[in-house]
């Protein structure tokens, strides 16, 4: 038999506010952002086909089907509640929710993670991707690694590194293109382009009155961009915690001794209620530790 039974987080985010007459206090006590809330009310709402508040926003007065549906939902959720759960269950741990942009958790996250958790042996991690400029929102993270200016409303914030930039490009691609002595021979050298790191910064510092470079490509993501030059199609930008493998292994050679500040950093949110758990203050310390 197929059930058509919204999700479970659904359910106990509508259960919370109904209680809480919150969305904020319904937020710090499942542990999410109030977005994610919102977003649960409404895809509930969307699924079962009626509203289950009136009045003005922000005023979450139930309505006459909400109200039977609530009384419906809290029979459920305290029938699952007192089910027995196993011993192995029962025993585990928290889970830490990571939500990172794909090249930071491969170059920075991955290989160190485990260090973490040696400090930790009782925690699990659930590192997920997040890519808000193409829209691809972790709701559910803990917390959340971003590449911005560091204005992130209604979030604690944390600075991770705001490294300058220098151009790299692979040993396949200067062996083609010849000799760069200077800044000025990139005249007729491919700059690879993505809005995330922009080149007028280090053109300046170089003394370059240049445009910012078209490209055939615009790379949303630093972990494409540095692909594309690991690939020998041009030169990127890059910053030295992210490129330090690729340097070390050759795939990369640095450009020029010349570099420029950035006009973004790396940097980590939360909700006051998350960064409130013992897990995540010690894990947003690790992570400042290991940046620096």
């Amino acid at each position: 038999m197929r059930y058509l039974v919204p999700s479970i987080h659904c359910l106990t985010a509508f259960e919370a506010v109904a209680r809480l007459r919150s969305l904020t206090k319904a937020s710090e006590e499942l542990h999410v952002s109030t977005s994610a809330v919102g977003h649960r009310l409404r895809q509930l709402q969307d699924g079962i086909g009626f509203k289950l508040f009136t009045g003005p926003s922000g005023e979450y007065t139930m309505s006459a089907r909400g109200s039977e549906y609530l009384e419906v939902v809290k029979s459920s959720l305290a029938s699952l509640n007192h089910y027995p759960i196993s011993a192995s269950r029962s025993s585990s741990t928290n889970t830490l929710r990571i939500a990172s942009p794909p090249s930071f958790a491969r170059q920075i996250l991955v290989s160190r993670l485990p260090e973490f958790l040696r400090t930790h042996p009782k925690l699990n991690v659930a590192l997920q991707l997040s890519v808000p400029i193409v829209g691809l929102k972790a709701d559910d993270a803990d917390v959340e690694i971003r590449f911005g200016d560091g204005i992130y409303e209604g979030l604690e914030t944390f600075l991770l590194s705001h490294e300058s930039v220098f151009p790299v490009c692979s040993p396949a691609y200067l062996a083609r293109h010849g000799k760069l002595e200077n800044p000025l021979d990139l005249a007729h050298a491919v700059l690879l382009r993505s809005a995330l790191e922009p080149w007028r910064p280090w053109l300046s510092a170089a003394g370059l009155d240049w445009p910012e470079p078209k490209a055939d490509v615009d790379y949303v993501d630093m972990g494409l961009l540095l692909e594309a030059s690991i690939n020998g199609q041009g030169i990127a930008l890059a910053r030295q915690k992210m490129v330090e493998q690729y340097l070390a292994a050759g795939t990369l050679v640095r450009l020029f001794d010349l570099s420029a500040p950035s006009t973004y950093g790396f940097y980590l949110t939360a909700s006051s209620a998350s960064v409130k758990r013992q897990e995540v203050f010690d894990f947003i310390v690790w992570l400042q530790e290991v940046m620096k």
